[in-house]
């Protein structure tokens, strides 16, 4: 008997285009949510955007009230919360990049209102999924979290945004190329479950950046509309599959141990970009499809280079030998890469 069943949220509403944060009261009352609105953002999105939708919603006679968070943190999540409790707000709005948006989300899933997700950096995925991440100590959480009912993704605002989050943002979508790698290789030696249509469009999406990545410029607003709608898709994909594996693999894991090892020395989406190369060589050998996903990601200005991270090569040879620890994710890594294995890979790809 065929028993099997699942549950894909998704977003309801999803505004990209220029202006279009000048929609996002809107979009709110188009998905019908009621009472007071809370927003979430973070000192330079509040002065960029945060007070313009403020202004919005006072003009309705909603009554927003704003909280300012400094840090990605549980801490934050729970200032959130007993922000949100305290003004009993309807529903949460995320301003900002990936800190505000992330917090705002978990908030959301903690207060069981609606989320509505205002980027003003397509600097990676988070802003359309269901999935926040937290840092604790030396520790990077993923947390399974309240996905937006309404992406509000203002091309004008991303476009001014600084370019090195613009190039985070692409750099964490071309990652999606491994980590489908690592996903089917999953399925096929510990047997994972896996979600084709999942796969199919996070591979697609990877794969229109790489070979579009010469039309990505600086300051064109074209540039923004190409991103966030790559950022998106990314996001529905891990909504369909109902995990994060769509957009996150052995690169990721290479990251969050660079976290845990220095933290703060580059952006996420540079440091998994910088994994991928590495680990589609590991996929695909020196002959590989390593050099198309390297060129993608010097082609918009992202780092390719443990120097361009910012990140000497020592750390980068033990970031690989010990990534498989951080979480029961089997990948192209499995149980740990010798450190001669590890030196060939990076050294190879010319990451150090």
């Amino acid at each position: 008997m065929f028993d099997k069943s699942t549950w894909i949220r998704l977003p309801r509403n999803v505004l990209v285009g220029h202006g279009v944060i000048e929609q996002t009261a809107a979009a709110v009352d188009d998905l019908h949510l009621r009472g007071r609105p809370l927003l979430v953002t973070s000192p330079t999105p509040r002065q960029i955007a945060g007070d313009r939708l403020a202004a919005q919603f006072e003009e309705r006679g909603d009554d927003p009230a704003t909280v300012t968070i400094e840090e990605a943190s549980f801490e934050s999540v729970q200032q959130v919360i007993d922000a949100a409790r305290e003004v009993d707000a309807g529903y949460l709005v995320g301003v900002g990049g990936g800190k505000a948006i992330d917090i705002a989300k978990m908030a959301s899933e903690d207060r069981g209102v609606g989320f509505v997700s205002v980027p003003t950096a397509a600097s990676h995925d988070g802003i359309v999924s269901g999935r926040g991440s937290i840092a604790e100590g030396d520790t990077r959480h993923s947390v399974a979290a309240e996905p937006p009912l309404a992406v509000v993704a203002d091309t004008e605002i991303l476009a001014e945004a600084p370019w090195r989050l613009t190039t985070a943002g692409c750099a964490d979508i071309i990652s999606n190329y491994t980590a489908v790698r690592d996903w089917e290789l999953a399925k096929r030696l510990k047997n994972v479950e896996y979600s084709e249509y999942g796969g199919a469009l996070s591979r697609m999406t990877a794969e229109m950046l790489v070979q579009n990545a010469g039309s990505i410029k600086r300051g064109l607003e074209e540039s923004a509309w190409v991103v966030v709608k790559a950022l998106v898709s990314s996001g529905v994909a891990m909504s369909i599959a109902g995990t994060s594996r769509p957009a996150s693999g052995a690169e990721h894991l290479f990251s969050h141990k660079l976290d845990q090892l220095v933290p703060d020395a580059a952006l996420h989406g540079h440091q998994v970009g910088v994994g991928s190369i590495m680990v589609e060589y590991l996929h695909s050998g020196e002959h590989g499809e390593w050099v198309d996903v390297r060129d993608a990601l010097a082609t918009i200005g992202a780092p390719t280079t443990a120097a361009e991270l910012g990140i000497d090569e020592e750390t980068v040879i033990e970031a690989l030998t010990t990534a498989h620890e951080i979480r029961d994710r089997y990948t192209i890594l499995g149980d740990g890469m010798s450190e001669e294995a590890a030196r060939e890979a990076a050294s190879v790809t010319g990451v150090i």
